[in-house]
């Protein structure tokens, strides 16, 4: 594995991993350095083969880079201010949407924000092995975005994606502290772990 691949122990598992996953962290500093086109059309590609339910494909996606700087600005006017103080260097914005019916019938789609999430783990991924780092922000007004870019109703603004190239002040925080999986996975019934057979104990990784 090239050196700049190899997981340092922040990012080691119980379990190995696939070291896209492992690499992958949530930068506050980005390189000025813009994302090509080509790379960006990949990453919505990989967002495009997510699974869905019915595969209605209940994702949207609102694209700003900073060439385009009347978009970029307005994405970032959307963003609460500890986030805008950041994110306004990312040389890319992205305002990832769900759809929240049923295209070939209206009915409400319970699964689209789950779905919208696969797209967007697809995309981070993708991200991750073109050496790029994406930081998901919850933190933004979702009726000021619908506002802003002519949002129709059915649709809801879920998240905002900070992407870039990281900067050489980017270092992945120390650690950060990850439930045991007995916390989480659980068979025969609720809060009942699944002996699975693996390290049980709190796991550390980068954010």
């Amino acid at each position: 594995m090239p050196a700049e691949n190899r997981l340092d122990p922040a990012q080691e598992t119980p379990a190995p991993i696939h070291e896209l996953l492992a690499r992958r962290w949530s930068p506050r500093t980005f390189s000025a350095r813009p994302v090509e086109a080509a790379k960006l059309t990949r990453l919505f590609q990989a967002a495009r083969w997510a699974p869905s339910s019915f595969n209605a494909q209940p994702w949207a996606f609102v694209l700003a880079t900073q060439e385009d700087a009347v978009g970029h600005d307005r994405l970032l006017r959307t963003l609460a201010e500890t986030n805008r103080l950041w994110a306004q260097e990312a040389p890319v914005l992205v305002l990832a949407v769900a759809r929240l019916d049923f295209a070939h019938n209206g009915t409400p789609n319970r699964h689209a924000l789950y779905d919208l999430g696969q797209a967007v783990a697809n995309l981070t991924v993708e991200a991750t092995s073109l050496g790029l780092h994406i930081h998901q922000m919850g933190g933004f007004d979702p009726r000021l975005a619908r506002e802003l870019f002519a949002i129709p109703a059915g649709f809801e603004p879920a998240a905002v994606l900070a992407l870039g190239y990281p900067s050489g002040a980017a270092v992945p925080p120390v650690s950060r502290t990850r439930k045991s999986l007995a916390d989480f996975v659980f068979t025969g019934s609720w809060g009942h772990p699944a002996l699975l057979d693996l390290e049980m104990k709190s796991e550390t990784r980068p954010a």
